[in-house]
């Protein structure tokens, strides 16, 4: 591995095996890598998860969006407003239970998602670029896993839609 730090270096060494520094360091890596891909999108890879959520199944409330994609709920709603500023989605009170607000893509919301499209798959590709196809696939599988099985301890769970398109 050479990431211009010397091996022997006992410090080094304990990152390497420190999954947590790991983790970390490639999510700030590929957020570098997203940033670069998105310049002048002026949106997050949080606000793209939203975006993409409320695209493949619009009307939903903010709840059940952020179990989708794994955020607290005072974080997707912090988001949601600075989308709806942006005016790319919009919200709405639900007619039936007017504690849950309902979000809907706009035209320019859609028209986001469309365009970063390319960027995305630039992003996931620059990330993945220091694996071959079959180390691509264990990786991807081995994260799926991970987050599978570590579910339960986070702060805000995931909980997949299986009745969303």
């Amino acid at each position: 591995m050479d990431i211009g730090i010397d091996a022997e270096n006992s410090a080094f060494q304990a990152s390497m095996e420190n999954p947590g520094f790991l983790i970390r360091r490639l999510n700030q890596i590929y957020a570098a890598l997203f940033a670069e891909e998105s310049v002048g999108l002026d949106i997050t890879p949080v606000q793209l998860c939203v975006l993409a959520a409320v695209g493949r199944k619009g009307g939903r409330d903010q709840s059940a969006i952020a179990e989708e994609i794994g955020a607290d709920r005072a974080t997707l709603a912090s988001v949601a407003a600075r989308l709806e500023g942006g005016g790319l989605i919009r919200r709405a009170v639900s007619r039936t239970d007017q504690r849950q607000k309902l979000l809907f893509l706009t035209a320019k919301g859609r028209s986001i998602l469309t365009k970063m499209q390319k960027p995305l798959a630039n992003t996931n590709e620059r990330s993945l670029a220091p694996l071959d196809p079959t180390e691509r696939e264990l990786f991807l599988s081995l994260l799926a896993i991970l987050v599978d099985g570590g579910n339960q301890h986070a702060r805000a769970k995931l909980r997949l839609d299986q009745t969303a398109d």
